[in-house]
């Protein structure tokens, strides 16, 4: 008897704990639609003053008053074209170390270059003295250029006979002495190169200007060659009639052009 009345008393105290749950839901609704409200009224209230600063900031913008061609877009659509930047590239901004450095090797280059010129005027004045000595004095030439150190030598009645290529036995005493200042050097490239006048040759040797001057000066670089020069340092070029330094018009002027150059080249350009 007892039993059942506990039974039922626990199940009274259930249904009445039920019966009370619908408070919550109700207070949650309530506080979603408050939310609600105060969403729905803070959008229904506009401030004025910063709409209106708003529009006026987007219309300086895009009328062109602060960016560049906003008027353009604003009447035309994207179809102006935009502004092209310059040509020219901005200059590199140059760090003071790089500045320095940059000096330094200039600086560098220039003694260099002092130097070598130094050196091709104490080579010309000792090829000058050799030259005087020999008694050879206006058939060799010594300048010095941009290209570097210019020996030149006119091959009339000296070195080659007129037409040929096979050097002369009084031209091998000066070219072995010069060969051995060549050697003593052993910096500079050499290039010797042969040069005609602008008669015409035809023969079964030499078709031509171009392989008699060619002939001159590969035996100019095998005479040095036995003299010990190394060859790495030997190359030769022919250039024919196509390089003159005089005028081809006379008989003094022909025989300038007749001539093998030896050339030092420069290691270092000048400034």
């Amino acid at each position: 008897m007892a039993s059942r009345r506990h039974r039922k008393r626990s199940h009274h105290e259930e249904e009445h704990e039920n019966e009370e749950r619908w408070l919550v839901s109700f207070a949650d609704m309530m506080t979603l639609l408050f939310c609600l409200f105060m969403v729905l009224f803070a959008i229904s209230s506009v401030n004025t003053s910063k709409f209106e600063a708003l529009q006026k900031a987007l219309q300086d913008a895009f009328s062109g008053r602060i960016l560049s061609g906003g008027h353009a877009v604003m009447q035309t659509g994207n179809d102006t074209p935009p502004n092209k930047p310059a040509n020219e590239p901005p200059l590199p901004a140059m760090t003071p170390l790089q500045a320095l450095a940059n000096t330094s090797v200039q600086q560098a280059a220039n003694k260099a270059a002092h130097k070598e010129n130094q050196d091709f005027k104490a080579l010309k004045q000792r090829i000058d003295a050799l030259v005087r000595k020999e008694g050879l004095t206006g058939k060799v030439q010594t300048t010095i250029s941009r290209r570097g150190l210019v020996i030149e030598l006119l091959t009339d009645n000296v070195f080659f006979d007129s037409g040929r290529a096979v050097l002369k036995p009084g031209a091998l005493n000066l070219l072995d002495k010069l060969g051995a200042v060549l050697r003593a050097e052993r910096e500079h490239p050499i290039v010797v190169e042969g040069h005609t006048d602008s008669q015409p040759i035809s023969n079964a040797q030499y078709p031509s200007n171009w392989e008699l001057s060619g002939a001159r000066a590969s035996a100019v670089i095998r005479t040095f060659a036995s003299d010990r020069v190394p060859s790495g340092r030997l190359s030769g070029s022919l250039y024919g009639a196509e390089d003159p330094t005089a005028s081809n018009r006379t008989a003094e002027g022909r025989s300038r052009n007749r001539r093998v150059d030896v050339i030092l080249t420069r290691l270092h350009q000048e400034p």
